[in-house]
């Protein structure tokens, strides 16, 4: 049932959960979506519809950094804690608006939610694309008939002049 966009939700889901918590270093590129998320939607993708070429390899290796980046930088604003909160706050504060880091996390939620949902439709459609642009090409490998090697023949090779049964 794993899909390339299917892998890819699941880590944007435990990106902006782990990012939320204030663990921004746990994943990351070189960390995890080089070594480990890329392979894995690679994967996904290979065992559907075969070899892959190298564009669309691209694609789905730019997909998971997306996912990252997108799940960190939307997660991290609900951490009170986290640098982007307390800039806000100290900006807020010189301009005389008194705003509590609690209530700026809490505005964020929504922010991260529509970014998921947003997200999420985007590798659908990745799905969506990968399955009209590669599912035709293992459509055609499936429905075309396995040829079978021809007989072997009768007779041994030329000059040999033996015949066989």
């Amino acid at each position: 049932a794993a899909t390339t966009g299917r892998v890819l939700m699941a880590y944007l889901a435990l990106r902006q959960i782990t990012a939320s918590l204030g663990l921004t270093s746990l994943g990351g590129h070189p960390q995890m979506v080089r070594p480990l998320v890329a392979p894995m939607a690679e994967a996904a993708a290979e065992t559907r519809y075969g070899n892959l070429p190298d564009d669309t390899r691209y694609l789905i290796r730019a997909n998971a950094a997306a996912v990252d980046n997108i799940g960190v930088f939307f997660g991290e604003d609900i951490f009170i804690a986290i640098g982007s909160i307390l800039l806000i706050k100290g900006f807020l504060a010189q301009n005389g608006i008194n705003v509590e880091p609690t209530t700026l996390a809490k505005w964020a939620v929504p922010t991260a939610v529509s970014a998921f949902v947003i997200h999420s439709i985007r590798l659908m459609l990745l799905d969506r694309k990968l399955k009209r642009d590669l599912g035709s090409r293992t459509e055609k490998a499936v429905s075309s008939p396995t040829l079978l090697p021809s007989d072997p023949p009768t007779h041994s090779p030329a000059g040999s002049g033996e015949e066989r049964p």
